[in-house]
């Protein structure tokens, strides 16, 4: 009896459909052919119009988006349809994990969302996790199957390299002290002085600079964040930078989700320059002035392929491999 032969299949769902198809070239195949509508009252179908008995099915879908709720059925619905046509395994490949902010109680009677769309997915057959940047990292552990937890930071570090900064005036800036570490690493990997900054919350969804730890009189600042969401606190962050002396303010952050006013306060803010990935759609008419959209479609390709082919992905998640 002969071994079955393997077969990859990515397939998109509706919140990232550009970046499934660079990530489907670079892995030198084609999206599959699913088909997914709205009934009238809103539920969600999806069908897969070709095979996928002992495929191993990758779903390409950001969860964070401005319609969150949506994309984590879709994704669900998917994975359910392709559990059900007897897909070998199914892998979600979600550049960025929704629902992440509110992975701990912090406060009496909370939920914790994080670990509830874990269970969500791994009921509807998930059988992997593919991401990037989650807000902690101890969200992986929400998880009884394996995730693949990728980091962004050494795509920022040569980004940076690459703009020929004065290295010895960088300083990488933490907005937080939750960030602190993420942000050391990156300043290892550019060889930099490193700042943390201190912010309270005295209401939900806002956020103020209380503190700050280092030195920027005069040094070139890049502060680096998870996400960027309606962008009040970073732009609180910067104008403390600019009060502290800093020359120049740049920002990078994994993911867009730039909701509300987001967009007219980094235009109007004191920011150089905003570096973000595409792990959420970005419009064109945005990527322009003071927006750079670098593109995750090369790593998540490579921890696709690595996947599949049963090799590590340990050197695309841990930057200690590529120090």
């Amino acid at each position: 009896m002969t071994e079955m032969q393997k077969s990859l299949a990515v397939f998109a769902g509706s919140t990232a459909p550009a970046l499934a198809e660079e990530i489907a070239t670079c892995l030198g195949t084609t999206l599959g052919n699913v088909k997914l509508e709205k009934f009238s009252n809103g539920e969600i179908y999806a069908r897969y119009l070709e095979s996928v008995r002992g495929a191993d099915v990758f779903i390409v879908q950001s969860t964070s988006t401005q319609n969150v709720n949506e994309a984590i059925m879709e994704l669900l619905i998917m994975a359910d349809a392709a559990k059900r046509a007897s897909a070998r395994t199914v892998s979600a490949v979600v550049p960025c994990y929704g629902y992440a902010r509110q992975d701990r109680k912090a406060a009496a009677r909370e939920p914790i969302t994080a670990k509830l769309v874990a269970n969500l997915m791994t009921v509807a057959g998930i059988t992997r996790v593919i991401t990037i940047d989650l807000h902690q990292g101890q969200i992986q552990g929400f998880f009884d199957n394996p995730v693949d937890h990728l980091t962004a930071l050494p795509i920022f570090a040569d980004y940076f390299r690459k703009k020929g900064l004065d290295m010895e005036r960088v300083c990488v800036v933490s907005p937080d002290v939750g960030r602190a570490k993420a942000a050391k690493k990156l300043s290892d990997m550019l060889g930099t002085d490193l700042a943390i900054m201190h912010k309270g919350r005295p209401e939900h969804n806002k956020a103020e600079i209380t503190a700050l730890i280092g030195n920027v009189d005069g040094k070139i600042c890049i502060v680096n964040d998870d996400m960027i969401d309606t962008a009040g606190t970073l732009c609180a962050a910067v104008a403390t930078l600019k009060e502290k002396g800093a020359e120049k303010v740049y920002v990078c952050a994994s993911h867009p989700v730039f909701s509300g006013p987001a967009y007219e306060r980094l235009e109007k803010s004191q920011i150089d320059e905003v570096v973000v990935c595409n792990t959420i759609h970005v419009p064109p008419e945005r990527q322009t002035g003071k927006i750079t959209v670098i593109s995750v479609a090369p790593l998540l390709s490579r921890a696709i392929r690595n996947v599949y082919n049963n090799g590590s992905v340990a050197e695309l998640f841990d930057p200690e491999f590529m120090l």
